[in-house]
């Protein structure tokens, strides 16, 4: 292919090996324009392609060519690679990947072929609209097919006609009330946070003169809500409940150790307010015994890893023995391995008789052992559930953080100070006040709250009312 160039490679005029007449082709407000000359002779097709690339010019001065700008997809690509890279140092994989989920699942779709210029606070507004509006739909969907399953499955039991026409009446009135759900508030935050992330990389890039408002209307302050924690009241009948499993293995056979490993984790989680990914990531290493000097009481001293890199951590006293019984626990378990059934791959072709157990070799306990191997998290909630503890009076649902709830709530009401239980904690003093220290009673001073003047102020500041709503009803000025 024979190729010319002309206004300092602007212009780029061709000819294919098969063909007979010259092309050209150029770039002008962003976008690529190609034309034929119809002339076979090079001189001639060069006066061509001149006039008609001064025309395109002249048609991008006068606004009759519109200068083609970056797209939301475009950008969102873009950003998605710089994450991968970026924020690989920073965060861990699972962050990167549901950032990717969410932009895929329900960003994209809608805002993919959108220029930048028009992603404004309204076209926001109009994905939150239609986002509720899909959510709500699928949800209710959802719910009739499950009304519907449930009654056919009653009416192939029923055996009167009685019977089966309460189970329609139910299910109609089941249908009648059922109700779609929009998503969560987390979920659009966490979308918006990705568009607004999105909309900033394309202004770093220049792409975007400047970022939209994109806070959402009609918004209403969110209230201040308090943590799930365990009551005094709630927490005895929690750990009573537990070590009466341990004590009894649950009544199932080979599970004594299991709930012996429950109740203490329990125990363990209360008096040292950690968090569950961080317990159960601590080896026999990160934890010492030791005797507090200012309180002259033998606690724990341990080296925390988890959400906010490494910290340090100690204990209140309760939480020694239980740690006492799980490391002699672990002894005792590596010293008499149980024999372990070695799992069947699903690529093995089946075999007639099942393998015979494997009995691992008796060792020492080693100072990267874990504490928690395992969290029996089904026996947790089970026990839950029977208790009546599964969830507090407002709903919100008990899970082993609300024993780190229950360890910083208890704290605050027996007076410790804010600023060292924040410390103990690896949390800010913000996070404590506004989801713990606001729905204490014991933060409210009855003294400073309830004072009252001597008698004797009382009634000089009466008469001094009186006697000044008098003399303001004369006119007369107050003596000197």
């Amino acid at each position: 292919m024979t190729t010319h160039t002309m206004f300092d490679g602007r212009l780029q005029l061709y000819r294919r090996a098969d063909g007979k007449t010259w092309q050209c082709a150029a770039r002008v407000g962003g976008e690529r324009f190609r034309e034929s000359t119809h002339e076979t002779e090079l001189a001639r097709a060069k006066d061509v392609a001149e006039e008609w690339y001064l025309g395109l010019r002249g048609q991008l001065r006068n606004g009759e060519i519109v200068r083609r700008e970056k797209t939301f997809g475009e950008a969102a690509a873009d950003y998605m690679r710089h994450a991968r890279v970026l924020a690989a140092s920073v965060r861990s994989p699972a962050y990167v990947k549901n950032m990717e989920l969410r932009m895929n699942a329900n960003v994209l779709p809608f805002f993919g072929k959108k220029p930048l210029s028009q992603v404004n606070r309204g076209f926001v507004q109009t994905y939150r609209v239609q986002r509720a509006q899909e959510t709500i739909e699928k949800t209710l969907a959802k719910a009739l097919a499950g009304i519907a399953k449930d009654e056919a499955a009653a009416l192939e039991i029923a055996a009167s006609p009685e019977e089966r026409a309460t189970i329609q009446a139910k299910a109609a009135e089941a249908r009648t009330k059922a109700k779609g759900k929009p998503p969560a508030r987390s979920t659009m935050n966490h979308e918006m946070v990705l568009i607004r992330q999105v909309l900033k990389h394309a202004e770093g890039m220049g792409w975007l003169s400047h970022l939209p408002n994109l806070e959402m209307p009609y918004k209403s302050l969110s209230k201040r809500e308090r943590r799930a924690w365990f009551s005094p009241e709630e927490y005895k009948q929690l750990y009573k409940a537990t070590g009466d499993k341990a004590k009894q293995a649950g009544g199932r056979r080979g599970w004594a150790e299991r709930y012996e490993d429950l109740h203490d984790f329990v125990l363990f989680m209360a008096n040292t307010g950690l968090r569950p990914d961080e317990a159960l990531r601590l080896e026999f290493r990160d934890v010492v015994i030791e005797k507090d000097y200012a309180t002259q009481q033998t606690i724990l001293v341990i080296d925390v890893r988890g959400k906010t890199g490494t910290g340090y951590c100690k204990s209140l006293p309760g939480a020694v023995h239980p740690f006492k019984r799980l490391r002699d626990r672990r002894i005792k378990q590596l010293q008499n391995p149980p024999k372990v059934w070695p799992r069947r791959s699903r690529s093995q072709k089946p075999v007639r008789h099942r393998p015979l157990p494997v009995q691992a070799e008796p060792r020492a306990l080693l100072p990267t052992d874990r504490l928690f191997p395992t969290f029996n998290r089904d026996a947790f909630n089970a026990i839950l559930a029977e208790q009546g503890l599964k969830y507090d009076r407002d709903g919100r649902v008990r899970t082993a953080y609300s024993l780190r709830h229950t360890y910083i709530s208890m704290r605050l009401m027996e007076g410790a100070n804010i600023l060292q239980v924040a410390n103990n904690c690896r949390t800010s003093v913000k996070m404590i006040e506004e989801h713990y220290a606001a729905h204490i009673k014991d933060r409210l001073d009855a003294a400073a709250i309830n004072v009252k003047r001597p008698a004797a102020a009382r009634k000089a500041a009466k008469r001094s009312a009186r006697s000044l709503s008098q003399d303001g009803g004369s006119g007369a000025a107050p003596p000197p």
